[in-house]
């Protein structure tokens, strides 16, 4: 069944449905309709030569020269030309389609002045898989997106270039082997399609959704870790964390006990320590601080994607023209480069546990590095190396690119988001999360493969998944493949399925 995009209730959830798994779209009835009454008043004004930003006056520094009729026709095709000035590889297809979902829910606000055959084309283009030629690089992230948006809004004079049924086309072609009419641009129409922080903002939203997997897989990964390490599991008794009150570390201590349960460990059948150290028993603190942050992000994610991120903006009910700036992507990359720190700091901590396992000053008798013959083979030693690279690098890239704003169009534009910085530096502290975690859970089955009391229910689900893709390390071998191999299953969630199945959803 078709998603209905109608201006509100675009979740993450559905956009990652539509961008990353083909779900289909449609336009309610209402905004169609309301997408012609702004027309409408939009036609009135541009025949009454009210005075328009982007409709009949240039752009950015040039917002003062008012164009004439026959200029106004040719305007939003010279603008979608000069906007069209990213670099680079191209933006993964799913965050293309991510970002024309969003601008169509935008559309769907009837406060664009667009004409609908430019929303009916984006929907044409979701739903029979055109997917137009987007470079990642080139959007300050205020005035929107508009370098990369720009190259979908060439499709709609058919041109650029697209993908489609796996072959990247001439715009034009691609449009015709779907079926699919050229609209053409008119008045308005170029910047309704690119004015907003579009991808940007999916590219978010698809972290964010990423993130929370992540988030659940990391409390998966230290369920093994505190078996593995015969941990003292009063730390992660709920009551501790309610009488403090942060929802994250709740939420995650249950997670923990939930994984653990019937265990050994979380039994108390074991002797353990009175204390353990801080990369143990803070985990729920830690973790659960990364589960409010992501938390935070999805909800001003939300909100934008639910927004009318444009300019200018029409009231058709005030017959009103009001030029701003709800384009900026500040209100979406401050809170995402809050979350990218999140996932680098639950890295950080899945390392230390890492430590803690492979160093037999600190792993409560397991064997030094994880390995029966220590000296001679080395273990898991230098997976500890290929871990903290990724952490370096993570931390290197959780600087926030918020605050790194230069000015652009001759300081008309002296402050701009940076936000598309921020989305591809988290693209990029995501995947290098899958590795880190990939690493601590396999030393951690390896781990819980030289301990001889019961694991819980889920980590044995866990440790059984990872067995299905590497085999205990008995005797030393190159550990690219393994690692490797870690790293994708991570990314497949196969661990964190396997899991829920068995013991219930992690969420609260």
């Amino acid at each position: 069944m078709a998603i209905v995009l109608d201006g509100s209730g675009l979740t993450v959830e559905k956009l990652v449905a539509v961008a990353r798994h083909g779900e289909k779209v449609e336009i309610s009835k209402d905004s169609i309709e309301r997408i012609n009454i702004c027309r409408a008043m939009l036609e009135e004004k541009i025949k009454a030569h009210e005075i328009m930003y982007g409709v009949n006056t240039g752009i950015g520094e040039f917002s003062e020269v008012v164009l004439d009729d026959e200029q106004v026709e040719q305007f939003q095709k010279f603008l979608i030309y000069n906007h069209a000035a990213g670099i680079g590889d191209p933006a993964p297809i799913e965050y293309v389609r991510g970002a024309m979902v969003g601008r169509i829910n935008v559309h769907c606000h009837g406060n664009s002045g667009c004409r609908p055959e430019i929303t009916q084309t984006l929907v044409d283009m979701l739903n029979k898989g055109v997917t137009p030629f987007v470079c990642q690089k080139g959007s300050v992230g205020a005035c929107g997106d508009l370098a990369p948006m720009s190259q979908i809004a060439l499709l709609m004079m058919g041109e650029g270039h697209a993908y489609y049924e796996g072959e990247l086309l001439p715009g034009k072609e691609a449009l015709d082997k779907a079926g699919i009419p050229v609209p053409g641009l008119q008045a308005r129409d170029g910047l309704a399609t690119i004015n907003g922080s579009n991808l940007l903002t999916a590219m978010s939203a698809i972290h964010v959704y990423d993130m929370n997997r992540i988030l659940k897989q990391a409390e998966i990964a230290c369920s093994m870790s505190l078996e593995a390490l015969m941990a003292n599991t009063k730390p992660y008794d709920e009551r501790l964390h309610k009488i403090r009150g942060f929802k994250g570390a709740v939420r995650t201590a249950n997670a923990l006990m939930k994984c653990m349960a019937g265990g050994d460990v979380a039994e108390g059948r074991l002797k353990m320590k009175v204390q353990d150290a801080y990369s143990m028993r803070s985990t729920p603190q830690v973790i659960g601080a990364a589960h409010d942050a992501v938390a935070y992000a999805k909800s001003q994610v939300e909100v934008e994607l639910n927004g009318v991120g444009d300019n200018p903006i029409f009231f058709p009910e005030f017959k009103l023209t009001l030029t701003g700036a709800n384009f900026q992507g500040s209100p979406v990359c401050l809170p995402m480069d809050m979350a990218g720190a999140a996932i680098t700091m639950i890295c950080v901590l899945s390392e230390r546990r890492l430590n803690r396992m492979t160093n037999p000053a600190l792993s409560v008798g397991l064997p030094s590095f994880l390995t029966k013959g220590a000296g001679m083979m080395s273990g898991m030693m230098l997976s500890q190396y290929t871990a903290d690279s990724l952490i370096v690098e993570q931390r290197i890239l959780s600087v926030p690119a918020s605050i790194q704003s230069i000015p652009a169009a001759a300081d008309q534009e002296d402050f701009v988001s940076m936000g598309m910085n921020t989305a591809i530096k988290n693209h990029q502290i995501i995947d290098n999360a899958y590795g880190v975690l990939g690493i601590e859970f396999m030393a951690a089955a390896q781990a819980m493969d030289f301990r001889e009391f019961e694991m819980g229910k889920g980590t044995t689900v866990a440790h059984d998944v990872v067995r299905k893709h590497v085999e205990f390390l008995d005797i030393d071998r190159p550990l690219y493949p393994d690692h490797t191999t870690m790293k994708a299953l991570v990314k497949s969630c196969e661990i964190l399925e396997a899991v829920e199945a068995a013991v219930g959803s992690l969420e609260p």
